[in-house]
């Protein structure tokens, strides 16, 4: 097994687990969390290096803020970054359990 570099931690912030993202693991694909400046590459070598997995593909996404009202107070959610990571066949990643 490969040693872990704490810089990946800091790219791969969470598992996103949603009824979306349930859907997408019958497929072979993984949705994350990741930091804003994250590139794909970087991406790429965090998963395969945390998970000891083999990774086809990353797409990623940004996701605006959205605005939310909270006893009468509005406000605006962080705009975060999403990456589906898509892994070769024979891979898998369980996002229920923690590292």
């Amino acid at each position: 097994m490969t040693t872990k570099d704490p810089r990946h931690y800091d790219v791969i912030k969470a598992p996103i687990i949603t009824e979306k993202a349930t859907i997408a693991s019958e497929t072979n694909q993984v949705l994350f969390r990741v930091a804003r400046n994250a590139t794909k590459p970087q991406i790429k070598e965090a998963v395969e290096k945390l998970f000891d997995v083999k990774v086809k593909a990353v797409n990623t996404m940004l996701r605006k803020g959205k605005k939310k009202a909270f006893k009468g107070t509005l406000g605006v959610q962080q705009d975060f970054k999403r990456a589906i990571v898509t892994l070769e066949e024979g891979h898998r990643i369980d996002v229920t359990t923690g590292l």
